[in-house]
């Protein structure tokens, strides 16, 4: 049994120099399109109190394309120009919903340089994809095959800080389900041990940005003495966005063979729902849990759970998962963040700190689950006085209560 799902597939690529002046051109036109969109939204409300639509936007592009100064808009594809006009349009929806801040403008130094082309943009014949505007298909290193009678829907080129071309595919896959299992399994992130499982697994932390930290040191060092401006400093530049990539791709590998594995093995993963930025603002520890990457972690095992038939159960970020005695129940007052290991006075069982907390998260996502009867899970908010709304049935699990 098998489930239809849109998955995309990223690979390198090694443009000729036509097509590296073609897809700069692109670039920077996007970049441009989306800046002037977004100024005047952001000027018809601030002077008219007027919200400007997706529609008016698509209007704006074609006039600007019949001035003299932006006539050059027209000499590339228009499907990634109208790409860029439809993410604005995202970018404020998701504004408006509350779920990101307001659209920010596209810089051409610090935003990542993308194009996104749809079908009518690109030709996909015999394995060869070649885009608008351009003669020849693009030199891809295929690391992996496609899904057999791949048929790309959206196709996405896009220039990294470290200078090395991608495109990435979406395309139609079948996930084979996998058997049903009855196993569950609570996660406990922190930054010794990335994760702790309530089997008792503590799964190392490897810590990429410290294992690279003389080479990223050198690196801004030697970006620091160059003169701004000059050729040497582009260099420099380019050396440190390559180390910064390596330790990126680092991390994304072992995230992503660890949030296959623990979905693989279990059909209920149970996290907290953790206020990532407001931990990082503890200056002392910002540079540790930036590292750990909680929150891709958690991206990760939200659309593997999906894929796989899985469900990942998300509880209050503030309940009490490592004060609380797994075995009875007893909740202790203080238990600063340096003591690993405590006694309950309660039954005088002895507990390392992750591994109970791990423990109290998986009962607590289990009796979460029952109290949802069957509905999605959703991160539950904080209520007055702190107490979320199943902290007392939750309890009552911990401590083994019916």
């Amino acid at each position: 049994m098998g489930r239809v799902v849109k998955r995309a597939f990223k690979y390198r690529f090694y443009p000729t120099p036509e097509q590296v002046t073609e897809l700069i051109r692109t670039f920077g036109c996007v970049r441009l399109v989306y800046n002037l969109a977004l100024e005047e939204r952001s000027r018809a409300w601030r002077d008219e109190r007027r919200r400007v639509t997706y529609a008016e936007t698509s209007a704006m592009l074609t006039e600007w394309k019949h001035m003299p100064e932006l006539a050059f808009l027209a000499e590339v594809s228009s499907v990634p120009l109208q790409q860029a006009l439809r993410h604005l349009q995202a970018g404020y929806v998701n504004f408006f919903a509350k779920r990101a801040g307001y659209p920010a403008f596209k810089s051409r130094k610090r935003s990542r340089a993308s194009a996104e082309y749809t079908r009518s943009a690109f030709r996909w014949r015999d394995g060869h994809l070649t885009l608008a505007k351009m003669r020849d298909p693009l030199a891809i290193v295929w690391s992996r095959p496609l899904p057999e009678k791949a048929e790309p829907t959206t196709v996405t080129v896009s220039l990294d800080a470290a200078g090395r071309w991608t495109v990435s595919i979406l395309c139609e896959d079948v996930i084979v389900q996998p058997t049903r299992i009855e196993s569950a399994v609570g996660v406990d992130v922190g930054i010794t041990s990335l994760a702790t499982l309530s089997t008792g697994e503590k799964i190392t932390n490897p810590r990429h940005a410290r294992t690279d930290h003389e080479r990223l040191a050198r690196a801004h060092k030697a970006l620091a003495r160059k003169a701004p401006g000059s050729r040497n400093r582009e260099k420099a530049r380019r050396r440190l966005a390559r180390v910064h990539a390596r330790i990126a791709d680092r991390r994304r590998d072992f995230l992503h063979k660890l949030t296959t594995r623990l979905v693989r093995e279990n059909q209920t993963v149970v996290i907290e729902d953790l206020n990532v930025r407001g931990l990082a603002a503890n200056h002392s520890l910002a540079r540790a849990i930036s590292d750990t990457a909680w929150r891709e972690l958690r991206s990760m095992l939200e659309y593997k759970a999906g894929w796989y038939g899985r469900e990942l159960v998300v509880i209050d970020r503030w309940y009490p998962s490592s004060k609380l005695c797994s075995r009875c129940g007893h909740r202790i007052a203080v238990l600063p963040l340096h003591v690993r290991e405590w006694s309950c006075q309660g039954c005088g069982a002895c507990h390392d700190r992750d591994v109970n907390a791990a423990a109290n998260i998986l009962a607590a996502g289990l009796a979460e689950r029952r109290n949802a009867c069957g509905a999605d899970v959703r991160p539950q908010g904080r209520t007055p006085g702190g107490r979320s709304a199943v902290k007392q049935e939750t309890q009552r699990a911990t401590a083994g209560i019916p």
